[in-house]
């Protein structure tokens, strides 16, 4: 059975360190993904290995060169090729894609194999995205995290990733607690609600009490409460 890969294309591989923590580097070790991550300046060329250069057209900033990013993908694809994966995700990470929401990232947690592609200064020249989008084996995204500008494409690739992993399944423990969570819950209406508050121990911290319904025992109180606070919260994110 093939598991879940992802390749992470980056100038910065140090950046992606964390990938080694928590859920996800527990999850690899378990053996229910694998994470690489390349240095996209083993593939660049000359002295100073350089992976930009001057836009057309004129302006302000450097692009990124198609020649390192092709090469780069073109290696990773094979590699995972010759491990079975027949598909790959090109994904590019740009304040001009699309938002990245948890119903895209149930849609990711469903592909095999996921490249990232980290861009940085003004981009990666766009040639990359036609090419690999003409190719019938690469299905390619331009995906951005929020209306927002960044460094780079690495931290905007650990979101996704902590939000993509998370759903495969044996990731979490307790597989129920994926279906009450934030953006995941949905009222009668079918609207995708945030979560509930929730209380833990002590019953009292100073001088606030954890609400009555959640210490009542009434599953049915509680189940209640819940959905109305629910709903109150996301009706206080729309204003």
């Amino acid at each position: 059975m093939i598991t879940p890969r992802y390749d992470v294309i980056t100038i910065f591989p140090d950046y992606m360190s964390p990938l080694s923590l928590s859920l996800i580097g527990k999850a690899e070790e378990r053996g229910l993904l694998t994470t690489k991550v390349t240095d996209l300046r083993n593939f660049a060329t000359g002295v100073h290995k350089s992976v930009d250069d001057t836009p057309y057209g004129g302006g302000a900033g450097m692009v990124m060169s198609p020649v390192p990013w092709g090469e780069a993908i073109d290696a990773v694809a094979h590699e995972a090729e010759a491990d079975g994966y027949e598909e790959h995700t090109l994904i590019i990470l740009t304040p001009a894609g699309r938002k990245l929401d948890q119903a895209l990232a149930y849609e990711l947690a469903q592909r095999k194999h996921l490249i990232f592609a980290c861009g940085r200064y003004e981009g990666i020249d766009y040639r990359i995205t036609e090419h690999y989008s003409a190719r019938p084996q690469f299905k390619v995204m331009e995906v951005s995290i929020g209306d927002y500008v960044l460094g780079g494409g690495e931290v905007a690739t650990l979101v996704i990733l902590e939000a993509v992993i998370r759903l495969i399944p044996g990731v979490i423990g307790n597989a129920e607690s994926l279906k009450e969570e934030s953006h995941t819950l949905v009222d009668e209406e079918t609207e995708p609600l945030v979560e509930y508050p929730n209380y833990t121990k002590p019953p009292v911290w100073r001088d606030l009490e954890v609400p009555t319904e959640l210490v009542s025992g009434n599953h049915g109180l509680i189940a209640k409460w819940r959905a109305a606070k629910a709903r109150e919260r996301t009706e206080k994110l729309k204003d």
